[in-house]
């Protein structure tokens, strides 16, 4: 490890892929925290699977989260994982990063399997690591996670990182040279996930000059210039899977504290498996999440109105035939327009004056309270429109439609303002996560 010792928290992880003999549509599945109100999806890929070698036996649906059967389910994890490892389901391909290249609706995205230093982040609000969360972090959420990783061998990463390069250093030169690169794996994902290719970076200068890459794009003059900004920096910021990532970190201060480790000493849990993504990659997009409200009542409507009056001054709800009369009727409105369905059909609410910067952060001040306050109302975020529109229109619930943010402004917004407002963006929609492929062992 010293020939690639640095101080930005990267480590060459020793990646273990399924050998030869395993079907790898049936191996990779999206990831965990994807279709957790559509249990149709994950039916249909128990068929597919069947009792092939899947990553579908090494992670928990979190649809299946706090179910009766938790427990014994990961108990299965558990074996399964340590299964593939002792009879070579899983091989150990050694020490390097992965490049891969994902296509899917017609977008085509790079990215690069790296470990990242635990050590380095910090999800509390006001945090200066050089790993960061890019939303709240509810800390509710990590110990049905953590029990899960808890005695797991194995780690599998759904956790995309972004990094600010517009001069595209890092990742994109060694995707030029893929002439003499080991193909790792190259298929089609199940259900719709598009086509992988994945190719083994194990050349030493490849692997040093993905690093120092890394390491410039934080070097304090540079850096100092490009946000005009003397603030620590920040050099990856969390994508997707903010909660599995501070999962990891949860799992390592526990381990820390029960084997009297230091943040000086070396484990296999102290890093976690992540993608790294240049946020200026033309493949990546920013898809808003929406919302659906679920068991909330005829009421809903009036209660938010009210909700974001007090929270904003003023709030106006607006009734219309269609969404395209409603986007025709409100487009270029200064303020903020939150569209929304509900059984008895389309409307928006107006808030003109909005204390919040973005749509999001003013509709989700108002949704924590009503969810708190209603006896039985649950909250899911939602990846597709089509899905809002299905969901939001059944009886006793509500859809919510929130825009995109733009993301050439992404980094500077965290740099200056920190995390964004709970789930404000998603990289896809729900099939074009990331899926499970590559994995790493975190047990000593």
């Amino acid at each position: 490890m010293t020939k690639y010792a640095n101080n930005i928290g990267v480590r060459v992880p020793e990646l273990l892929l399924p050998n030869k003999d395993v079907d790898m549509t049936k191996w990779a599945v999206v990831a965990c925290d994807q279709f957790t109100s559509q249990p149709d999806y994950w039916n249909e890929t128990e068929k597919i699977v069947g009792d092939a070698p899947s990553t579908l036996r090494i992670m928990l649906p979190e649809l299946y989260l706090d179910k009766p059967d938790e427990a014994e389910r990961i108990a299965s994890i558990n074996a399964h994982m340590k299964e593939y490892v002792e009879k070579g389901v899983l091989e150990n391909k050694g020490e390097g990063f992965a490049y891969v290249v994902r296509s899917v609706d017609g977008k085509t995205r790079k990215g690069l399997i790296v470990a990242l230093d635990l050590e380095n982040y910090d999800y509390t609000k006001g945090s200066t690591t050089l790993i960061r969360a890019t939303e709240g972090t509810i800390v509710e959420r990590i110990p049905p996670r953590l029990r899960i990783r808890k005695d797991a061998p194995l780690e599998m990463p759904h956790i995309l990182v972004l990094i600010d390069d517009p001069e595209r250093t890092v990742i994109e030169p060694i995707g030029e040279k893929l002439d003499k690169t080991e193909k790792l794996y190259d298929f089609d994902l199940m259900q719709k996930g598009g086509h992988i290719k994945g190719y083994l970076v194990k050349d030493e200068g490849q692997i040093k000059g993905a690093i120092d890459a890394l390491t410039a794009l934080i070097d304090k003059d540079a850096y100092a210039r490009k946000y005009n900004t003397d603030q620590a920096p920040l050099l990856f910021a969390m994508g997707d899977g903010n909660h599995s990532f501070a999962t990891a970190k949860a799992n390592w201060e526990r381990i820390k504290a029960e084997k009297g480790l230091t943040a000086k000493d070396e484990h296999p849990a102290r890093y976690c498996l992540v993608e790294l993504e240049n946020v200026h990659d033309d493949g990546i997009v920013f898809e808003p999440i929406h919302r659906v409200i679920f068991n909330v009542g005829d009421k809903a409507v009036e209660w938010i109105r009210n909700k974001l009056t007090e929270q904003n001054g003023s709030c106006e709800v607006r009734n219309f035939n269609s969404m395209d009369e409603l986007h025709k009727a409100m487009d270029g409105k200064a303020g903020h327009v939150i569209p929304f369905v509900n059984g008895k059909g389309v409307g928006c609410f107006y808030v003109e004056h909005p204390a919040a910067q973005l749509e999001v952060g003013t509709l989700q001040n108002a949704l924590d309270i009503l969810i708190k306050e209603t006896a039985g109302a649950t909250i899911d975020y939602i990846h597709g429109a089509d899905v809002v529109m299905d969901l939001g229109t059944k009886e006793g619930n509500m859809g919510f439609l929130l825009p995109p943010m733009d993301k050439s402004a992404f980094f500077r917004t965290v740099i200056f303002d920190g995390a964004l407002p709970r789930k404000t963006f998603s990289m896809g929609e729900a099939n074009e996560k990331r899926y499970y492929l590559e994995c790493r062992s975190i047990s000593d």
